[in-house]
């Protein structure tokens, strides 16, 4: 028989990427439980990701860089305290499992690749290859709601679409040209032959990226030699920058973070795929989305599940092959051939 489910926790505290992905959860245990408290657990850095959520009560941080042990143990003490009916961890490390296994919960879902999973109530298989992330993430909760995915999704507030607003006078495009990883970034200068292809049928194109990427984009900018190649890294917050998302005409990105950002807000993605490929469950997910990725047939590729500091032989031609008329393709319907 199942138990009454009146409040839940969601436990995601890998990267942002990840937390947006599981977003899709809240929305489905909303639609579902109306009623029940849903909870978040993420890690300190990617709170702003879930900022005045309407179907949030609260959100969890936890502090993985400063004193991670004992931010540990005063976690698992707060969320045993709040004795929740359901806990839903989409992390896959002991960390996270330790959490789960010692919630009190009367319902601990996770992925039986977390080494702690066997004191999990229910275990799920976590397929690579044959499903999306978000599917596999789905499929924690399939039983206690239904089969009919949701999609990610972010709620940027009136004030993040206010400060963006300005900006959204003329056509634009967005370019979120970096990544932590250098395998899965398009190289720089490909970037730069792209715009300089398209700035005089673009009247603004907007470089995103964290405060890190502000060199790399500046470097952009000033090669292009467009004035309406504006510099944004670092000046806008996770929800800011999905707020200008939203109305591009365009956003190009690779295969990080600001991918899923354009998937949560459902905005027009051109997704560039290096070293990793779309079959690892990772893609774009909204209802205008194209995938660009090299069309020459490397025995080297994908080189993994993630991206590497290097190419691991050297040549990169994983990126470097990468056609600029396949890039500007997905766009020339948005501005004109």
């Amino acid at each position: 028989m199942q138990p009454r489910l009146q409040s839940f926790l969601i436990i995601q505290t890998a990267f942002i990427g990840d937390v947006i992905l599981a977003t899709g959860l809240i929305e489905k245990l909303h639609q579902q439980y109306p009623e029940a408290a849903i909870d978040f657990l993420l890690r300190k850095g990617n709170e702003g990701l879930l900022t005045g959520h309407p179907k949030l009560r609260n959100v969890l941080i936890w502090d993985k860089k400063k004193s991670k042990v004992l931010n540990l143990v005063k976690i698992i003490f707060k969320v045993r305290k709040s004795r929740y009916d359901g806990v839903i961890n989409v992390h896959r490390f002991a960390s996270s499992g330790f959490i789960t296994a010692l919630s009190g919960s009367k319902l601990k879902i996770g992925f039986n690749k977390n080494p702690v999973s066997f004191f999990f109530n229910r275990k799920i298989d976590h397929p690579i290859g044959s499903l999306h992330e978000v599917q596999r993430n789905h499929r924690l909760i399939e039983s206690i709601t239904d089969s009919n995915v949701a999609k990610p999704r972010l709620y940027p507030s009136e004030k993040d679409f206010e400060k963006v607003n300005p900006r959204k006078t003329e056509k634009y495009i967005c370019v979120a040209p970096t990544s932590v990883w250098f395998t899965k970034q398009l190289p720089p200068e490909k970037w730069i032959d792209l715009l300089i292809s398209i700035k005089d049928r673009m009247p603004k194109i907007y470089l995103l990226g964290a405060p890190a990427d502000h060199h790399v984009c500046e470097s952009i900018r000033l090669a292009v030699g467009f004035n309406g190649v504006i510099n944004l890294a670092g000046q806008l917050s996770f929800l800011e920058s999905a707020a200008l998302i939203k109305d591009a005409a365009m956003n190009y990105v690779n295969d990080s973070a600001p991918m899923h950002l354009a998937s949560a807000m459902n905005a027009p993605v051109t997704a560039v795929f290096c070293s990793t490929v779309p079959s690892f469950g990772f893609g774009p997910l909204s209802d205008h989305s194209m995938v660009v990725e090299t069309q020459e047939q490397l025995d080297c590729r994908p080189c993994g599940l993630h991206g590497y500091k290097d190419c691991p032989k050297g040549h990169f031609k994983c990126a470097y092959s990468i056609s600029r008329d396949d890039l500007q393709n997905t766009l020339r319907s948005e501005i004109g051939k």
